[in-house]
């Protein structure tokens, strides 16, 4: 049986990947210079994902407005984990989470079809302490997989298996301390 709160991620030594959907004026910005810049927002939060499946349910496939465009964005491991230790769930008290440079949050993972899983998948919001560090520290690599997604969904529509188009995603390996912060009680 799958852990209810386990990161599931692609992921190798040093790095690891993340997923955001954003417009196309966003990507194709931060694409251009190899980086997030304007009209990317450095001050509101960002949330980062680690399931692919999950982002493509919740942005349509790269369908819905404003996140028409998917981008795996490769971080650091060392980013990642600070990220986490910083974190505060968002079912904490009210005011510890308004003080927290990183909000942590579990949602049901999904299928390819969009069924809720019976296990979670985290997602990270980056609060805007930490945005910088994300982009001037962690960041490695932005690569844009919309035309990967969008071939999927079509696979997936026309009822084929669309899973060989995805990364792996494996559990990710977390210091006893990062994981017993991040679980939810």
């Amino acid at each position: 049986m799958t852990p209810q709160h386990q990161i599931r991620a692609d992921y190798d030594d040093r790095t690891i990947v993340v997923y955001q959907a954003y417009s196309p004026a966003i990507a194709d910005a931060a694409l251009r210079a190899g980086t997030f810049v304007a009209p990317f927002s450095f001050h509101r939060m960002t949330w980062i994902k680690p399931s692919l499946a999950w982002l493509m349910h919740r942005s349509n496939w790269a369908r819905k407005a404003g996140q028409e465009r998917i981008l795996a964005v490769r971080i650091t491991r060392r980013g990642w984990e600070e990220a986490l230790a910083n974190s505060v769930l968002t079912t904490a008290d009210p005011d510890r989470l308004a003080q927290a440079g990183v909000h942590l949050q579990w949602d049901p993972e999904r299928s390819l079809r969009g069924a809720a899983l019976n296990h979670y998948s985290i997602q990270v919001g980056i609060g805007r302490r930490f945005i910088r560090t994300l982009v001037d520290e962690w960041l490695v690599e932005l690569t844009d997989i919309t035309p990967k997604v969008r071939k999927a969904a079509d696979l997936v529509r026309s009822g084929k298996n669309a899973a060989r188009l995805l990364p792996t995603e494996r559990v990710y390996p977390l210091p006893s301390t990062l994981e017993r912060r991040i679980r939810p009680t």
